[in-house]
């Protein structure tokens, strides 16, 4: 065990204090010549007060002095040090260094200066409780930053849960988040812990904050703000301990003005701001990337196919990226990859649809819904009304399913067989 107390003046004394410099296990402080850190200051005691080192920790204790011994601007009798307490004694203050604490390193670095600067910053937040907010395009990583900050946290030894706020219909995103009691709505057979109280002394990642209901945004704001959740269909609240990282595509100042998203849940979730770029805008490490994912899947690439794909736009960004290499890996499995080869991996589908739809007749659009919703009546009379397995035939998410039933007005009970 070591500790250093750092001396806050223009000389910058420092003592060094650990088992094998204490004296008697004890260390005093004051302006008497026989304690082992000396001040010389008016309204200091001659042994004004002393540290202790006691199964690894750093106490601080008062010797009865006139001016009082302060930690943190409050003052004590006794009390035990962590790394970063001010210590002040009349006008002289000292910061407490453990070092036996580990420096935090954060692992992920780039070459391009501006996103390097913002993952540096993140040795010194990972460690904290403080809420972070991820900005940035679809694909350009964000989970792996928020994954990243939870394993270099003092939260790692705990739970790290992903609640995807756009996948789930509001009543399922309220339940997913504080849980629910059994019997609060249809199909709640049992009582169910929320993301909030699963991820207890944990991480809670709320990937796409941003598509979160406006109603949903106010209890949201009233968890985090009170540090407590009332499941659904409970009137007790829960208190939580948790670090709520949160992450969004969408623009939220853009949202705000529109009056789609609260200014105040912004502002709370707004503590630590880090705009993940586009993987356009940070092309120095396209190379470092490509070769991350190609070692992994086992596939080579020659300069020439490289250089190729970086004149793509890459519009999904990493997760594009690694799609591409993971197709390459599969069609072409021990192949070299060439240039040649490089536009059937490449899938413009979504660029193309994108500009259909924008160009095509509100009238084609309408027709295309109204087949949309014969599709899901079609089906669901075949399967008796079973939204489950209706969402399974369409190949569609069961909460997508439940989004079209409400936009079409569809009524299930009619197709349950009695």
């Amino acid at each position: 065990m070591a500790f250093k107390i750092e001396k806050l003046d223009a000389t910058r004394s420092t003592w060094n204090i650990g088992t094998e410099t204490l004296a008697d296990g004890y260390t005093h402080l004051g302006k008497d010549s026989t304690c082992q850190i000396q001040i010389f200051d008016l309204e200091v005691d001659a042994r004004h007060c002393r540290l202790e080192t006691k199964e690894g920790k750093l106490f601080i204790k008062d010797m009865r002095s006139n001016t009082g011994t302060y930690v943190n601007g409050a003052q004590i009798l006794e009390a035990q040090l962590n790394d970063g307490d001010i210590i002040s004694t009349g006008y002289a203050e000292f910061v407490v260094h453990d070092l036996n604490l580990k420096k935090v390193v954060f692992p992920l670095s780039s070459k391009s200066e501006h996103w390097n600067e913002q993952l540096r910053s993140l040795e010194a937040v990972s460690p904290t409780d403080h809420t972070v907010l991820l900005l940035g395009s679809s694909g350009s990583g964000k989970d792996v930053i928020a994954r990243k900050i939870h394993d270099y946290s003092l939260r790692s030894h705990h739970p790290f849960l992903s609640v995807n706020c756009s996948a789930l219909t509001e009543t399922l995103v309220e339940s997913e988040l504080f849980g629910h009691i059994k019997g609060s709505f249809t199909g709640a057979i049992t009582d169910r812990k929320g993301a909030f109280e699963a991820a207890r002394h944990g991480t809670l990642f709320l990937d796409e904050i941003g598509d979160l209901s406006f109603s949903l945004q106010a209890k949201l704001l009233r968890a985090l703000e009170n540090e407590e959740i009332r499941p659904v269909g409970s009137d007790k609240n829960i208190k939580t301990n948790v670090r709520v990282i949160a992450a969004t595509h969408q623009n939220l100042y853009h949202k705000i003005q529109e009056g789609s998203f609260r200014a105040d849940l912004f502002y709370r979730l707004n503590i630590i701001n880090i705009e993940v770029p586009r993987l356009k805008d940070r092309m120095e490490d396209f190379d470092e990337i490509i070769y991350f994912f190609a070692r992994k899947m086992r596939v080579r690439f020659s300069f020439n196919a490289i250089q190729k794909l970086k004149k793509y736009d890459w519009p999904g960004n990493i997760r594009e990226l690694k799609n591409v290499v993971t197709r390459a890996s599969t069609l072409y499995a021990k192949q070299y990859i060439t240039d040649d080869i490089i536009d059937k991996l490449i899938h413009r589908k979504e660029v193309i649809d994108a500009s259909f739809r924008s160009n095509y007749p509100a009238q084609s659009t309408s027709v295309i819904k109204e087949i949309e919703k014969q599709m899901i009546l079609k089906r669901l009379m075949a399967n008796g009304g079973s939204q489950k397995r209706t969402a399974s035939d369409l190949g569609i998410p069961k909460s997508t399913l439940h989004d079209r039933l409400k936009n079409y007005n569809i009524n299930v009970s009619e197709f349950k067989q009695s």
